[in-house]
């Protein structure tokens, strides 16, 4: 696991995700969850390319259950890219790191 990549929790969430002034790529995940497991390298290795630029958070559902109920989380994993508190884009399933880069690059 990333040293750059954050959890975040019901309770820090909206200072982690939505007051941050950079981009921030948020992954809702679990960790029984395999396609999540699957994409955890990518978002690691993003989390050390945008480094300064952009955050990739992490939100593990089973623990932070508001937080998922509130951006109608149905399927993991699901990524959602926030910038300046609103959601710019959304991803359900596991995709590779270009597509990810994408996203971000788009918010920057």
């Amino acid at each position: 696991m990333s040293d750059t990549v954050l959890h975040a929790t019901d309770a820090d969430f909206d200072s982690q995700v939505l007051t941050s002034e950079q981009p921030v790529l948020v992954d809702f995940w679990a960790p029984w969850c395999g396609p999540c497991k699957m994409i955890a390298p990518a978002l690691d290795q993003l989390a050390g390319d945008y480094a300064g630029k952009a955050r990739i958070v992490k939100v593990d559902v089973d623990q932070n259950q508001q937080t998922a109920l509130k951006y109608h989380v149905r399927s993991i994993p699901m990524l959602l890219l926030f910038k300046g508190g609103q959601v710019q884009a959304t991803q359900i399933g596991a995709v590779g790191k270009a597509q990810l880069a994408q996203m971000i690059d788009k918010a920057l």
